[in-house]
């Protein structure tokens, strides 16, 4: 898709579904850890649908690792207990599996074998074979074989298989190797005017210039839609989180920025995953793009107790 009519109409405020073939499809990023830190259960995550579905009428998340060890007193076991939920709920979610080195992809292949079976494997929309690793300073002459072995391995029950990462890293031709190898899918573009400090009122026109930069330099490799190109991550703060440059933290901001950015990309066809459905109080911080921490205990378009902050419709 070209969004490069995208950012003018939007700032005008011309925007309209209507205006477009399709809108575009609203994901959101889900964690695999209760407010305690301990792993959710099926239950859990069928709560979770159930909250996101009747609130946004949404049916598919993301997941960013298959073994979570963030927590290693807690290990989780991600697809043993979202799969389930998923099946039940008859929602979608992409897997990640986290691929910054050799030996953590073959960890995490491994532990995804015995739980993708012919069962789930429909309801499992798409695999990204890392979050962010060429952000991270991992080449994507060393991340491409990792894509392709898990194409052989999970080819057959799942067809769309890529990677995911920084809108600047696929801007600046870092993935170019990924993008010529004819090998992905799939990808998904992060994008945040959050993390680069922008003031909110700054913010949806930095979000949809990365977006079309990104999938603009990826087109130029891949064709126009030759490949499904889906918005990763974007999203913005709640009450309690930390400021960041010119970018300030508020409920009030989150939604200014979900009823500007996001709904705009929505509305001009571009699948939107929203960073993140519930908050996660147990979280650390994370850096951006300046190199200063940043708090992401507060980023849930729902409390942990999964009520919704606003309105999540366009």
């Amino acid at each position: 898709m070209y969004l490069s009519s995208l950012l003018p109409l939007a700032l005008t405020l011309s925007l309209s579904p209507l205006a477009v073939s399709a809108r575009g499809t609203l994901g959101f990023s889900l964690g695999a850890r209760r407010p305690n830190k301990q792993c959710k259960t099926v239950t859990d995550y069928e709560a979770d649908f159930d909250a996101l579905k009747g609130n946004t009428g949404s049916t598919i998340v993301r997941t960013y690792m298959i073994k979570d060890i963030s927590v290693p007193e807690f290990p989780c076991d991600v697809p043993a207990a979202i799969l389930p939920a998923v099946k039940a709920k008859n929602f979608k979610v992409i897997l990640g599996l986290s691929a910054d080195t050799q030996e953590a992809y073959d960890s995490e292949k491994a532990a995804l074998l015995p739980d993708l079976t012919s069962e789930y494997a429909p309801y499992v929309y798409a695999l990204t074979i890392g979050s962010e690793s060429l952000y991270r300073g991992v080449s994507a002459e060393d991340l491409l074989p990792r894509i392709k072995d898990a194409k052989t391995t999970f080819g057959k029950l799942v067809s769309r298989i890529g990677t995911v990462d920084s809108w600047n890293k696929f801007a600046d031709g870092a993935a170019d190797a990924i993008l010529t190898s004819g090998v992905p899918t799939f990808l998904m573009v992060n994008a945040f005017g959050y993390w680069q400090g922008k003031d909110i009122s700054d913010a949806t026109a930095t979000y949809l210039d990365d977006l079309q930069q990104a999938i603009s330099h990826i087109e130029r490799f891949v064709g126009v839609d030759a490949i499904e190109i889906w918005n990763g991550e974007t999203g913005w703060p709640g009450d309690g989180g930390s400021n960041y440059g010119n970018a300030q933290a508020g409920t009030l901001n989150e939604k200014t920025f979900f009823k500007t950015g996001v709904c705009a990309a929505l509305a001009w066809g571009v699948n939107v995953f929203y960073f993140e459905a519930f908050d996660e109080s147990w979280k650390p911080k994370s850096t951006g793009d300046t190199g200063a921490e940043g708090d992401e205990t507060h980023w849930g378009a729902f409390t942990e107790s999964r009520v919704p902050k606003f309105p999540l419709t366009c």
